[in-house]
């Protein structure tokens, strides 16, 4: 199925989870905030959130620096 990945069309498999897209993406789950159709997914939810075609998801990733 296709959906929106910050304003990029990406295809992920029919029923894939928040967490799956993020490990697909190379993520690190632990680093990141993800929007999906404008709400935020908890990441105590990632694992249970189901994608559907056409949403788009927004994925910003915590960078520390000094």
């Amino acid at each position: 199925m296709q959906i929106e990945v910050n304003g990029e069309t990406k295809t992920v498999e029919d029923g894939a989870s928040v967490a799956e897209l993020v490990d697909q993406l190379g993520l690190d789950a632990r680093k990141v905030a993800v929007e999906r159709n404008l709400e935020i997914v908890p990441k105590s939810l990632y694992a249970e959130t189901a994608l559907a075609e056409g949403d788009r998801i927004e994925i910003v990733q915590f960078v520390g620096g000094g």
